[in-house]
C-alpha cells in the first residue's frame, strides 16, 4: 500500500513562474538527490522549496516510520497564492502599480516499490 505524504508551504514571496522553474528541476526525483541539488541552485525559490520537501521527508520518517532513501517527489506543484499591489507613482501624477505575487508550493511524496 502506498501512503501519499504531503506537505504545504502557503504565502512564499516568490512569483509562481520563478517558483515553477525550480519545481521542475527536482520533479520525479528521489528526495536526496533533490535537496542535494537544490542546495546549489541560485534562485531564490530554491530554500523554501528544500524546507518543504524537507519537512515531507520528517513527515514520512515521523508519522508513517519510513525510510529516507526509498522516498521520491511524486507530485510538486507552485500554485499562485495572494498578489499585493504596491504603489508606484509615475510621471505626470500617474499611478504604476507594483504586483507583489507570492505561491503556495504543495509536494506529494511516495515509497518506491521495491
Amino acid at each position: 500500500m502506498t501512503h501519499d505524504i504531503r506537505a504545504h508551504a502557503r504565502h512564499i514571496q516568490v512569483s509562481p513562474q520563478k517558483a515553477r522553474l525550480v519545481v521542475n528541476l527536482v520533479r520525479g526525483k528521489d528526495v536526496l538527490e533533490a535537496l542535494d541539488m537544490l542546495k546549489f541552485v541560485p534562485n531564490k525559490a530554491a530554500r523554501p522549496i528544500s524546507k518543504v520537501i524537507a519537512s515531507a521527508m520528517a513527515n514520512a520518517e515521523e508519522n508513517f516510520g519510513l525510510n529516507r532513501r526509498d522516498l521520491y517527489i511524486h507530485k510538486i506543484v507552485a500554485d499562485e497564492g495572494p498578489t499585493r499591489r504596491w504603489r508606484r507613482f509615475g510621471a505626470r501624477g500617474r499611478f504604476k502599480p507594483w504586483l507583489r505575487r507570492s505561491s503556495h508550493i504543495t509536494v506529494i511524496l511516495r515509497e518506491r516499490e521495491a
